[in-house]
C-alpha cells in the first residue's frame, strides 16, 4: 500500500478527475469498481441533482468514491450540507481558499483533498489541514493555473515544500506518465481527459469523438481574465481570439462567454458554439473505451515500464 491507496482505502493510486459534464455517478462508480477512486463532479450539478448522483453511486458501488466541489459556486453551503447528509467520505475541493471548508468537512469525518497549481498554494492547503493535495500542471484540461507551470516541474517543486501525499494531474493518460510523475515524487495520479473519453463518461458522444480527433497543438489555455481554461480550438475559441484583437474589457469577455457554454459543448454536443474543455494529452487518446479497460491498460503499461526502467545505458 502506498500513501494514496492507504488514505482512500483503494486498490490502485489512480483518481478520476471530477470533471464538469463528464463525471456523473456512472463514471465515478465504474472507476471505483475498477480499483481506483471515482469522483462525482459537483461543478455541473444543481444541489438536488448532486444528491441524486451520490445516492445512485452508493447503489452502483460498495467501494470508496468522492465528490469534487469547486468552491466558487454561490450555493456552496447547500452543496457541502448535502455531502455531509448523504454520508460522503471523501471530498476534493478546488477553485477557492481551502481554509474556508476544510475544518468543517474534517469535523464531519471527511477526508479532504485540495487541487493546486503551485507550491505556494500547496503550502496553504497543507496549513489548512487537508489530507492530500492534487498538484495540477498547465497541460490539464478545463480550469487551470495562471502560472503555466508544467506537471514535470510542478511535482518536484511541491514535493520540496510539503509532507502530505501528492496526487499528480495534468498530461497523464498512460502508465508511462504515471511512473514518470511517481518517480518525481507523486504518490498517485489523477486522470481527467482519459476518463472523459470513456464509455461511462456522461459527456455527449460528439465531444468524446472530438477528443479522439485532437492532435498536438489543438488545445489552448485562454480567458485568463476570467478563469484560465484549456479549450479545444473550435468556432467559439476562434470567436474569443477575434475578440482579444479588439482589446476587450473583462465584461466583453463575460458577455461572449454567456451562460452554460461548457454544458452546450460537452453535455449537449455543440462542437461549434460550446466550450470544449480537454487536456493536451488528448493528442494520444485514440479510442473510447470502458473504464475497466482503461485502468487495465494503464496498469499493464505501468508494470511494463517498471520492469524496463533499469535497462537504460549511458
Amino acid at each position: 500500500m502506498n500513501a494514496i491507496t492507504q488514505l482512500f482505502n483503494i486498490k490502485y493510486p489512480i483518481i478520476q478527475g471530477g470533471m464538469i459534464w463528464n463525471s456523473g455517478y456512472k463514471l465515478a462508480s465504474a472507476v471505483s469498481n475498477a480499483g481506483g477512486l471515482g469522483l462525482i463532479g459537483a461543478g455541473s450539478m444543481y444541489p438536488e441533482i448532486l444528491r441524486e448522483h451520490i445516492q445512485k453511486c452508493q447503489k452502483a458501488t460498495d467501494k470508496p468514491f468522492g465528490v469534487n466541489i469547486p468552491m466558487l459556486y454561490p450555493n456552496i453551503e447547500e452543496i457541502m450540507n448535502i455531502v455531509v447528509e448523504e454520508g460522503v467520505k471523501i471530498v476534493f475541493t478546488s477553485a477557492g481558499n481551502p481554509k474556508t471548508w476544510t475544518s468543517f468537512l474534517k469535523s464531519k469525518g471527511i477526508t479532504v483533498v485540495h487541487v493546486v497549481s503551485s507550491s505556494i498554494f500547496a503550502l496553504k492547503a497543507q496549513e489548512a489541514g487537508v489530507d492530500a493535495i492534487v498538484a495540477e500542471g498547465f497541460e490539464a484540461g478545463g480550469h487551470n493555473g495562471r502560472e503555466e507551470t508544467t506537471t514535470l516541474t510542478l511535482i518536484p517543486m511541491v514535493k520540496e515544500k510539503i509532507h502530505i501525499p501528492i496526487i499528480a494531474a495534468g498530461g497523464i493518460a498512460t502508465g508511462l506518465a504515471m511512473l514518470a510523475v511517481m518517480i518525481l515524487g507523486a504518490d498517485g495520479v489523477q486522470l481527467g481527459s482519459r476518463f472523459a473519453a470513456s464509455t461511462e463518461s456522461s459527456a455527449h458522444n460528439n465531444f468524446k469523438q472530438k477528443i479522439r480527433e485532437v492532435k498536438e497543438g489543438d488545445t489552448q489555455l485562454t480567458l485568463k481574465e476570467l478563469a484560465p481554461v484549456r479549450l479545444i480550438k473550435n468556432k467559439f475559441y476562434n470567436d474569443v481570439q477575434a475578440l482579444y484583437e479588439k482589446a476587450p474589457s473583462k465584461q466583453d469577455l463575460i458577455d461572449l462567454l454567456g451562460r452554460a457554454r461548457a454544458k452546450k459543448g460537452m453535455f449537449e454536443g455543440d462542437l461549434d458554439e460550446g466550450e470544449l474543455e480537454i487536456g493536451q494529452v488528448a493528442g494520444i487518446i485514440h479510442e473510447i473505451l470502458p473504464v475497466q479497460k482503461i485502468i487495465q491498460e494503464i496498469l499493464a503499461d505501468f508494470e511494463a515500464a517498471c520492469r524496463e526502467k533499469g535497462k537504460f545505458e549511458f
